[in-house]
């Protein structure tokens, strides 16, 4: 099989759907450690996994969004972070059943701030993004992707880590939100997307992504990877919500329809898009729409 620079060279490749919210639908508690079960329900991550791959998904991204040693020290998990990076590899390739496909190593944010803002040094993010790393491509993962970030210092310390790791396909996704006149996009930390293309390309990444984002909507982020291309020459990737969420029991919930969505992802190609994916609140039923585009060219 091609690797994953080499398929996407070719011809636009069609990620997957929302975990999160799936693992909710599928009796994961709030506040719960959906990583944790890689290692006790994996028959219930394989089948979220196995509903993208039925719907075309040509990439599975691993279900390890918060499984660095520092994530999962709040729950009390920290000395099982290599074997649930691992297992959320072999879980995401046994989705596949013997289908060609790629498995994406997910890497998300510690879940904190950095020093001087935060209580985590640099040093001490790099060592838990190497642990990731490192068994994310021990298990053999095709790619890794460090996703959701609004720091460029998070996220270069975690490309380096990455890099350490030996990953053939580094992809780093940094995730937008509008400003409150509603004419830009930044990250939480005030990053604009020319800026954050820029440094991804500096710091070794292969693929340049966004995803998620406050108030970012597909139409938006065909706006950014248009920024992106102006700032980067890196193969662009992009993973909008299902819509924007609202506010109902306590809970968000994103009620974009797939047809909806789906009727934005040629913007997302005419932007120059090499995979197309989606984040929260998507599902199998709009990954399945986003092939049907991808079919007709």
């Amino acid at each position: 099989m091609k690797s994953l620079l080499e398929a996407l060279a070719e011809r636009p490749l069609l990620g997957d759907g929302a975990m999160g919210t799936q693992l909710q639908a599928a009796g994961l508690e709030l506040g719960g450690c959906g990583e944790h079960w890689n290692l006790t329900h994996p028959d219930r991550v394989l089948a979220i996994h196995k509903s993208y791959v039925e719907a075309g998904s040509d990439c599975l991204i691993t279900q390890t969004f918060g499984a660095s040693a520092i994530n999962l020290k709040r729950h009390g998990l920290a000395d099982s972070a290599d074997a649930i990076n691992r297992a959320g590899v072999e879980i995401a390739r046994r989705a596949f059943g013997g289908r060609p496909g790629y498995v994406l190593g997910d890497m998300g944010p510690f879940g904190g701030l950095l020093k001087p803002f935060g209580t985590v040094t640099v040093e001490e993010a790099r060592a838990a993004f190497r642990q990731q790393a490192a068994a994310l491509a021990g298990a053999g993962a095709d790619a890794i992707i460090i996703e959701t970030q609004t720091s460029l210092e998070e996220l270069g310390a975690a490309i380096e880590a990455t890099r350490e790791a030996g990953t053939p396909c580094i992809i780093a996704s940094v995730a937008f939100d509008i400003t409150r006149n509603g004419l830009d996009a930044r990250t939480m930390m005030g990053v604009t997307p020319e800026k954050a293309a820029e440094f991804m390309q500096a710091s070794g990444a292969h693929v340049a992504a966004t995803n998620c984002g406050t108030g970012v909507d597909i139409e938006w982020m065909a706006r950014i990877l248009t920024r992106y291309r102006k700032a980067c020459n890196l193969p662009l990737m992009a993973m909008p919500n299902a819509g924007k969420p609202v506010l109902e029991e306590g809970q968000w919930v994103y009620k974009q329809p797939p047809e909806e969505m789906a009727a934005g992802v040629k913007g997302l190609l005419d932007a120059g898009a090499r995979i197309v994916g989606a984040c929260c609140g998507s599902t199998a039923a709009h990954i399945a729409l986003f092939r049907a585009v991808l079919d007709r060219g």
